[in-house]
């Protein structure tokens, strides 16, 4: 590709992405703190008991959500327990099979089996952001969109960087025109804090848009690995009052003793078939505790059926959810996050900045020099020529 295709390139892919994606950073930044925010908000926590105290079953623990709510069935059970030790986080609906933004949440204590609170999960300040930087309030449809604008600030930082790579010639890096117009001066920032982020964008960009395929993901392996395991079963009634939550918990826990169970989610449910318990666990080791390996357990039996390991595909998304939250270093990976999060809006902005303020501009004659200007709100030597007033 020549410099003018380039151009064409960069100019139309960051004009299509930039507010997309400013939406995105700015509604990113508080969700990168979204633990910090919870405990600072008064988000219950477990109280005070000597270490050794042991933990409720997971019947009883079933039982005090469904007193607490009599007219919802329980869909999930999940636990943070580096975060929120000795909670058991609790997700009911009205069925099973309800929307999966249908989420009426219970804290039980996992250890007396009391209910400590129900947070409201549809409403507030960190809700919203989370929705607009997930979806936009478009379910799946809105997800999608948002890893192609992804997709497309990938395209905008290669093209950019591929236009931009002739500068380092001309001018040291890092170089600041002050004595110049205030445009330059923008020029300058904008291609130096775009070239000192490229990688950190391009790692976020990409693993963004894995993230937004996460449910036709999990849909291949529900279709593809799930349907085999539970294969047996088909054409059973399903089970309509599963129970012996804890004898599965515990069938489950045994298929891989070094790990430990992060979510079960209930027969029906999306991640789970009509007969079976679906628990997953998780590793121990920075790359393992990312990683979950599926145990279905009979509900009616509480013996256990199947146990894989994920396919590579799903590990994939697994993997590079880390990399695009930045959560797997405590607060000071956060922090740094944070601050490439809030020059990343310095990039986008400076470059909308840019393309609003673009000098009048003509096409260039063959032969003609191609000078420095901006291209698409974003700075290349492009293939069209500064020639105002001619």
């Amino acid at each position: 590709m020549n410099v003018r295709a380039w151009s064409w390139v960069h100019k139309w892919s960051s004009l299509i992405c930039t507010v997309f994606m400013l939406l995105l950073c700015l509604t990113g930044l508080p969700l990168i703190f979204h633990e910090e925010i919870e405990h600072l908000s008064g988000a219950v926590e477990a109280p005070a008991m000597p270490a050794d105290t042991p933990a409720a079953s997971l019947d009883s623990v079933a039982e005090a959500a469904r007193a607490r709510r009599p007219n919802d069935v329980i869909r999930f059970m999940f636990w943070d327990r580096e975060e929120h030790p000795n909670l058991t986080f609790v997700s009911m609906a009205s069925s099973v099979d309800a929307p999966p933004d249908e989420n009426n949440a219970v804290v039980v204590d996992s250890r007396t089996a009391k209910v400590l609170d129900e947070p409201k999960t549809n409403e507030g300040f960190m809700y919203v952001m989370l929705k607009l930087h997930v979806d936009m309030f478009a379910g799946l449809p809105g997800t999608l969109f948002l890893g192609f604008m992804g997709l497309l600030m990938v395209v905008a930082i290669v093209s950019g960087v591929v236009l931009y790579y002739p500068f380092t010639r001309r001018l040291e890096f890092g170089a600041l025109r002050r004595r110049r117009s205030a445009r330059v001066k923008w020029l300058d920032l904008h291609n130096l804090l775009g070239i000192v982020t490229v990688v950190w964008l391009l790692v976020v960009g990409i693993t963004g848009s894995i993230n937004t395929l996460d449910r036709i993901i999990l849909g291949i392996w529900q279709q593809d690995q799930m349907a085999e395991m539970t294969a047996p079963y088909k054409g059973l009634p399903p089970v309509t009052d599963p129970g012996l939550v804890d004898a599965s918990f515990r069938a489950a826990q045994a298929t891989a003793p070094d790990m430990e169970v992060r979510i079960v989610a209930f027969p029906g449910t999306m991640f789970s078939s009509p007969h079976h318990y679906t628990f997953f666990l998780k590793g121990n080791t920075p790359v393992t505790s990312r990683l979950l390996k599926p145990a279905l357990v009979d509900a009616k039996t509480g013996q256990l059926t199947a146990s894989r390991d994920m396919p590579w595909y799903v590990k994939t998304l697994f993997l590079s959810q880390p990399l695009h939250f930045g959560d797997y270093g405590a607060l000071p990976l956060k922090i740094i996050w944070a601050v490439l999060d809030l020059i990343a809006i310095v990039v986008l902005g400076s470059g909308l900045y840019l393309w609003l303020r673009k000098p009048k501009a003509v096409a260039l004659e063959e032969g003609d020099e191609v000078p420095e200007v901006i291209a698409g709100g974003q700075p290349a030597p492009a293939a069209i020529a500064q020639r105002s007033g001619s």
